[in-house]
């Protein structure tokens, strides 16, 4: 049935709100395309032994033009202290290297392990292929 313009409008309730924000919101629309995305990278990437988040951070540390901690974190939207906990594991991997800074020894630097590069540059091929699939 169509609604003619004397019709009153649908009542409105917690569902049809809840239902036209869920539809709306390009911030969730975002998120949930980025789950499927990074679901499809990560599989693409298992052989390397690195997820996307790895590769995508070993990226960064490789290219970046400032290696400070603060600085990749401020590169990345991400808090020092957050940064520093993820890069702790890939130092446990030994694929980066984390020292303080000689002229500050209140800021580190990180910079790949010759590991780090080797396992990017073999990971770098089924990333590419993969984000061309995506």
């Amino acid at each position: 049935m169509t609604r003619t313009p004397q019709d009153p409008p649908a009542p409105r309730t917690l569902v049809t709100d809840a239902r036209a924000a869920l539809e709306s919101c390009p911030a969730l629309a975002l998120r949930q395309a980025a789950r499927r995305a990074t679901r499809a990278l990560d599989a693409a990437l298992k052989d390397s032994g690195l997820t996307l988040a790895q590769a995508g951070l070993l990226a960064r540390v490789a290219t970046a033009p400032d290696d400070t901690i603060g600085a990749l974190a401020a590169g990345l939207d991400l808090d020092p202290s957050t940064l520093s906990r993820t890069l702790r594991g890939l130092e446990k991997a030994g694929l980066v290297e984390i020292a303080l800074v000689e002229t500050d020894l209140r800021r580190r630097a990180v910079w790949l392990t010759e590991a780090g590069a080797r396992r990017l540059a073999a990971a770098l091929p089924a990333w590419r292929a993969a984000q061309a699939r995506v």
